[in-house]
């Protein structure tokens, strides 16, 4: 985010070609054009079920964000530095991808677009399925070649971390998860997947992918923004007595799972 701050970085970065632009399809623009930023890469060694996989990890952000701080760079200039930190802190929403490194010569890439979900890729959480799917998904992108898309906004499918945090007391009344949100005034599913197909067009070269998902919403929104979907891939896993009416609830909703009595 600092390189936003110090234009000599910014420079540096750019010539390097760490620093590239995109438009809507995923294509390489200049600066002024752009719709979104891509920082990169970075070699990334992580952990998932005990295995060391290796990753390249990206950063992406959309150009209203970049816009957003590159105005409180100049305020910090002028003593505005507590109005930049806090800016930094709370409107920067960095998406990462973590890719294979041989990702120019796949054929037909595995890929997986996750939701973050802070109660369940970090604290461990059995109320939802998200950890164990994160965990599963590098391991098999990591076996066949292709890349995670880690949607850093999208906690609570959108609704952010205080929300989500009452649709669970909701939820533990007698709603489903779906119902909680609408008992919020909020949407059942705020999430946007078109970022997600424009940077995996600008890695895959319009590609078509396998996607791991139960999710048709994923598949529409990502053809939706010109990144082909030859396939959905299950990823039905992390089933816990305390998420049995969870998943039920989103079968019931369309996502592609099997009937939760099936698998005890």
């Amino acid at each position: 985010m600092f390189s936003y701050i110090d234009p000599k970085i910014r420079q540096e970065l750019i010539a390097k070609n760490k620093l590239i632009f995109l438009d809507k399809s995923g294509t390489p623009v200049a600066q002024e054009k752009a719709d979104f930023s891509l920082l990169g890469p970075v070699p990334l060694p992580v952990n998932a079920h005990g295995q060391e996989l290796k990753f390249l990890w990206w950063t992406f952000v959309p150009k209203l964000e970049l816009s957003e701080v590159q105005a409180a760079a100049s305020r910090a200039q002028n003593g505005g530095a507590e109005a930049l930190r806090q800016l930094l802190q709370s409107s920067m929403t960095v998406n990462s991808v973590l890719i294979t490194q041989d990702y120019e010569s796949l054929a037909s890439p595995l890929v997986r677009v996750h939701s973050c979900c802070v109660t369940g890729d970090v604290f461990g959480s059995k109320r939802c399925e998200c950890g164990p799917q994160l965990s599963d998904a590098l391991v098999q992108i990591a076996a066949t070649g292709g890349a995670l898309v880690y949607m850093s906004g999208h906690e609570g499918r959108g609704i952010g971390l205080w929300a989500k945090a009452i649709t669970y007391m909701l939820q533990d009344d007698g709603q489903d998860t779906y119902q909680a949100n609408r008992s919020l005034g909020l949407p059942e599913d705020s999430r946007d997947f078109h970022a997600a197909g424009a940077v995996l067009r600008y890695f895959f070269k319009g590609k078509p992918i396998r996607l791991l998902s139960n999710n048709p919403l994923k598949k529409a929104q990502l053809e939706e923004a010109g990144q082909p979907v030859e396939a959905m891939v299950q990823l039905f896993t992390g089933l816990t007595p305390y998420n049995r009416r969870y998943m039920e609830s989103k079968r019931e909703n369309g996502h592609l799972l099997p009937k939760i009595d099936e698998n005890p």
